[in-house]
C-alpha cells in the first residue's frame, strides 16, 4: 500500500476511533474524575492561607480549559489527535509485517495495540485520578515506553513468528517490565476514595479496549476497500 493510501487509512479510522473514544470519555471517564477533582478542591480548601496563596500562583500560570464545552472540545481534539497518531502507527506495522488488513485481522492488530498500549501498561501503573500520588514523571514514562515496545515485540514473536522458541522469547519479553517492576511514588495516597479510583481505572480501560477494537476494523475496513478501488475501475474500464 502507497503511503498516501496509509496516510489516508489511518486518518479516517483515527478520526472515527477518535470521536468514539471522546463520546465514550465523557459518558465512561470524565464523571468520575469530576468526582476526584471535587476532592481535591475539598482539600485545598482546608490547607492555611499560605498554601492556598501558592496554589493559585502555581495554578495561574498554566493553561487549563474551562469546564463546559471548551474543555469538551480539547478532550475531543486530543481523542482524535490519538486515534490518528495510533492508526497510522498500526496500519505502518502491520504493513511492515507483511499482513494486509481486512476487518478482521484488523480485530486481532487491535486487540494486540490495546494489550500492549494499554493493558500491560496499566497492570503496573494503573489509570490515576486527580490527586493520586505517583512516582516521578520521567522514571513512569521511561517504563511504559519500554512496556509498550517489549509486549509489542513479544505479542509479535508468540502470534506472527508461531514457532516455540520465538514464542518463549516472546513471553519473556512481555513478562520482563513486570519482574522489574513499575516505578512506585514513596508514600501511597489518593484524595479519592480507593473505590472511586478502582471505577476509574476499570472505565478508562474498557474505554481503550473500545477505541483499540473499532479503529482496528475501521483501519481494516478502509485498507481493504481502498486497496481494491483500483481494481474494481480498472476492471470496469475494460
Amino acid at each position: 500500500m502507497s503511503f498516501q493510501r496509509l496516510v489516508v487509512v489511518a486518518a479516517l479510522a483515527g478520526s472515527l476511533a477518535g470521536v468514539l473514544l471522546a463520546v465514550v470519555h465523557q459518558i465512561a471517564t470524565v464523571p468520575l474524575i469530576l468526582q476526584a477533582e471535587a476532592f481535591e478542591e475539598t482539600t485545598q480548601t482546608s490547607t492555611s492561607a499560605g498554601s492556598e496563596h501558592e496554589h493559585d500562583h502555581h495554578t495561574a500560570a498554566a493553561w487549563q480549559p474551562h469546564d463546559g464545552f471548551e474543555r469538551i472540545g480539547v478532550t475531543a481534539l486530543t481523542d482524535v489527535a490519538t486515534g490518528i497518531g495510533f492508526a497510522l502507527l498500526l496500519v505502518a506495522l502491520s504493513e511492515l509485517c507483511g499482513q494486509r488488513l481486512n476487518w478482521r485481522r484488523g480485530l486481532y492488530w487491535g486487540l494486540g495495540g490495546f494489550a500492549a498500549v494499554s493493558l500491560a501498561p496499566a497492570l503496573g501503573l494503573p489509570p490515576e485520578l486527580p490527586g493520586t500520588e505517583a512516582a516521578a514523571l520521567l522514571d513512569r514514562q521511561l517504563w511504559w515506553v519500554a512496556t509498550v515496545v517489549l509486549t509489542g515485540m513479544g505479542l509479535g514473536l508468540v502470534f506472527l513468528v508461531r514457532k516455540p522458541l520465538p514464542a518463549l522469547a516472546g513471553f519473556a519479553l512481555i513478562a520482563l517490565p513486570h519482574l522489574y517492576g513499575a516505578p512506585q511514588p514513596s508514600v501511597q495516597g489518593s484524595l479519592a476514595p480507593a473505590e472511586l479510583a478502582r471505577q476509574f481505572a476499570l472505565a478508562a480501560t474498557l474505554s481503550s479496549l473500545v477505541f483499540w477494537v473499532v479503529m482496528g476494523m475501521l483501519a481494516g475496513f478502509f485498507q481493504q476497500r481502498l486497496t481494491a478501488a483500483p481494481s474494481v475501475r480498472e476492471s470496469a474500464a475494460v
